[in-house]
């Protein structure tokens, strides 16, 4: 689990500020952002692939109970597991076929996550999504929480959107294409601004401070 250190991550937010009036007015709200850190393991990318395009609290709910009927959720115990179980859970049927991908590719070592942790960015992001199941949103999210990569960015990722859009006083959300070309001013810092905007979400929305995925 890695996280930046307070001082880079104080340079990047002001020199995010600097760039992107928007990004300014969070920095001035939120302060420093909480990282968002994890340890680099399976149920971390598991955890992320039950949450995707679900509420928080449906998703809860049913890594609460993937949980209870793994014990521990590592790729042994979901290659063991009756996929028909997996589905009471609540997990639809591709993502219990991302769960089971993901788990062979481990087994196997076609990925290795410690590899992924110390290789350079784009290495790291093209072994994570050649494996079935790990698109690009997944694989920048887990370089973010589990190597605290400065410059991973979620593309797509709404909250993203609609924070820059409530912040820029912006009529319409962009699209994900011209959100995309406009976080092209942030780097190397776009991991630090997506910090940035989710915290400010939370605040603005009156939210618990954001946990660990």
């Amino acid at each position: 689990m890695t996280a930046p250190s307070q001082a880079r991550l104080e340079a990047a937010c002001e020199t995010l500020s600097r760039a992107d009036p928007a990004l300014a007015i969070a920095y001035d709200v939120t302060g420093l952002p909480v990282w968002r850190a994890g340890e680099p393991t399976y149920a971390m990318l598991a955890r992320m692939i039950t949450h995707q395009q679900i509420s928080l609290g449906a998703a809860a709910a049913i890594w609460a109970r993937t949980e209870a009927l793994l014990g521990e959720v590592a790729p042994e115990a979901v290659l063991a597991a009756d996929p028909d179980a997996l589905r009471a859970c609540g997990q639809s049927r591709p993502k219990v076929g991302h769960l089971t991908s993901i788990a062979e590719s481990l087994v196997t070592g076609t990925l290795s996550l410690p590899r992924v942790c110390t290789a350079p960015l784009d290495d790291a992001r093209r072994e994570l999504i050649a494996v079935k199941g790990i698109g690009p949103w997944t694989a920048e999210l887990f370089l973010l929480y589990a190597t605290g990569a400065m410059d991973a960015f979620p593309v797509g990722d709404v909250g993203l959107m609609e924070a820059h859009r409530l912040l820029a006083a912006h009529e319409t959300r962009m699209d994900i294409k011209a959100f995309t070309q406009h976080a092209e001013a942030w780097r190397p810092n776009r991991g630090v601004a997506a910090h940035l905007l989710w915290a400010w979400l939370h605040s603005h929305r009156g939210d618990a401070a954001p946990g660990t995925t």
